[in-house]
């Protein structure tokens, strides 16, 4: 069965049976859903993890990273993991994502706590997303985690979750948390018409971890092969590191948040804005920059940005916006991220 007729089947029989918990997820007799070679029913079939599924701990042959600047995603925090078939390895690659090998899976787990002065304590996972190394490109996979804790569940069309938490200066939060639909990871995941990784770049990976370089602690352990000397390794910023400077930190959020579709072969090549913090032309990062294409996205405006004038920007006012027409990025996010609107707003005020 091709996979357009399957999501389709999928998506009819799912919702056929909906919860007012749990939407469109795939919880019971998965034989009769023919979901075999799409993905596995339950995150528990997998054995990523160890018993019990929600400490995340990971079982042989799963491993752990961490990147530089993170996705924004709600305000969701996130533990990332990585398998590999046995006896292959990981390619390096400098300018790229590193290159995964067939079979590879990519895990990535959103995740809120309580209270966020205490992250490691009173947690709840939401969903765990997997991207499958194909032949030619990477297949997307969504797992809902139930309200017991106990399992996640194979979703295609997407869901909302009601989220509650206490932020750092002691103030209840409450988001919608939009789980997406199969769609929409091939959205932000499309490049040249292939579905790809998006995250583990070298610069991203070049991290410390526990007081050691983790792309050279992969290389020790065998995962990775075709190292450089670390100091021909480009080196993102994290977005909310104070000894970075303002230019690093805010290429650093427009990178993680935006580079992936504004990219020469991202989904948004046409719009002539290209974020990856790599890019060093004023224009092709919008400096002086008409939009292609003006309209209710531009909120009237001229430039995409302005030096000196936030308000006069396009890139601020999308990224101030949640109005579903306007706001940038459009997926990922029902609120703004005010620390990087913050950010971005301090960037364009001081750029001549």
């Amino acid at each position: 069965m091709k996979y357009g007729l399957l999501i389709l089947l999928i998506v009819t029989l799912a919702c056929s049976r909906q919860k007012p918990s749990d939407l469109v997820v795939l919880e019971e007799e998965p034989d009769t859903l023919s979901i075999a070679n799409f993905g596995k029913p339950r995150l528990s079939e997998y054995g990523f993890f160890k018993s019990p599924l929600n400490k995340l701990e990971p079982s042989e042959g799963v491993f752990p990273y961490e990147i530089n600047a993170q996705l924004f995603s709600d305000y969701a925090m996130k533990q990332r993991f990585f398998a590999l078939p046995i006896g292959k390895k990981i390619q390096f690659n400098g300018e790229d994502t590193l290159s995964f090998p067939l079979g590879s899976i990519v895990i990535k787990n959103f995740y809120y706590a309580e209270d966020f002065n205490k992250p490691e304590e009173n947690l709840r996972i939401v969903e765990t997303r997997l991207l499958i190394r194909e032949a030619d490109d990477w297949k997307p996979l969504t797992y809902v985690w139930n309200k017991e804790q106990t399992d996640a569940f194979l979703t295609v069309a997407g869901s909302k979750l009601p989220v509650q938490w206490s932020d750092v200066n002691g103030q209840v939060r409450n988001v919608s948390y939009t789980v997406p639909n199969l769609n929409q990871c091939k959205s932000c995941h499309m490049r040249s018409n292939k579905i790809a990784l998006i995250g583990p770049t070298a610069r991203q990976l070049n991290k410390q971890v526990s007081g050691k370089n983790q792309l050279i602690e992969w290389a020790h352990a065998g995962l990775l092969e075709g190292l450089p000397n670390m100091h021909s390794v480009a080196k993102l910023a994290s977005y909310d590191d104070p000894s970075a400077t303002l230019d690093e930190r805010a290429r650093a959020w427009l990178e993680v948040n935006c580079g992936h579709c504004h990219r020469p072969d991202g989904p948004a090549r046409t719009s002539g804005l290209h974020l990856l913090a790599s890019v060093r032309s004023p224009l092709n990062i919008g400096i002086g920059k008409p939009p292609v294409a003006a309209g209710k996205g531009s909120g009237g405006l001229l430039y995409d940005i302005v030096p000196g004038k936030p308000e006069e920007s396009i890139l601020y006012y999308r990224m101030a916006s949640i109005d579903p027409g306007v706001m940038m990025p459009e997926l990922g996010r029902t609120v703004v991220h005010e620390e990087g609107l913050a950010l971005i707003k301090d960037w364009i005020t001081q750029l001549k």
